[in-house]
C-alpha cells in the first residue's frame, strides 16, 4: 500500500533540512502534516532547521490539542506523542519518527511508521536518489547517530 501522507518529528525534520535533503519529503508525499509541537520544538531552536522550516511551503501545520490515551501511556515526547496521536486519526497517513520507543508505539498501535533512513530508501525505490550512501553520510553529518548495524541493515534494505 502506497502512503502519499505523513506526518513527521521535529529529529527526521531537522537532520533532513541540516542535510540538505529535505527536499525528498515533497517528492516522496502529497501532504506533510507538522503537528504544532513539533514546529514550536524545531522554530526554538538556533540552528539552520529554525531558520528554514517557517518558510517552507510544502509544510501543514496542523493544531494538536489532545494526544491519545492509549499514545499518552507510552510517556513519549510532545513532539512524538502528537505525530502518534495525529496518526492515529489519520489512518492512511505514515509517522515519520526516528525515536525507538515512538516507533516501538506506533506500531503497538497500528501506525505506519518510517524513519529517517526509511525515507532514503523510499527514496531510491522511487528513483529519486541512485544511492542511499551519501544520504546516510549526509544524516551522520548532522547529527543523525546511526549505529553501523543499522546503516548495514538499511544499505541492505536498499539493495546496496
Amino acid at each position: 500500500m502506497s502512503i502519499n501522507r505523513a506526518i513527521i518529528n521535529s529529529s527526521p525534520l531537522i537532520v533532513l533540512l541540516k542535510s540538505q535533503q529535505a527536499q525528498l519529503i515533497p517528492q516522496l508525499f502529497t501532504e506533510i502534516l507538522v503537528p504544532s509541537g513539533v514546529f514550536e520544538e524545531v522554530t526554538t531552536k538556533d540552528d539552520v532547521a529554525s531558520t528554514q522550516l517557517p518558510s517552507i511551503s510544502w509544510i501543514q501545520i496542523v493544531e494538536v490539542n489532545t494526544i491519545a490515551p492509549e499514545v499518552a501511556a507510552w510517556d513519549l515526547g510532545k513532539g512524538e506523542s502528537q505525530v502518534l496521536s495525529l496518526a492515529l486519526k489519520n489512518s492512511d497517513c505514515a509517522a515519520i519518527v526516528d525515536d525507538r520507543a515512538a516507533r516501538r508505539c506506533g506500531q503497538a498501535l497500528g501506525v505506519r511508521t518510517i524513519g529517517t533512513g526509511g525515507l532514503l530508501i523510499l527514496a531510491k525505490r522511487r528513483g529519486l536518489i541512485p544511492s542511499i550512501s551519501p544520504g546516510i553520510q549526509a544524516l551522520r553529518d548532522a547529527g543523525l547517530w546511526l549505529s553501523d548495524t543499522l546503516v548495514n541493515l538499511l544499505k541492505q534494505q536498499a539493495g546496496e
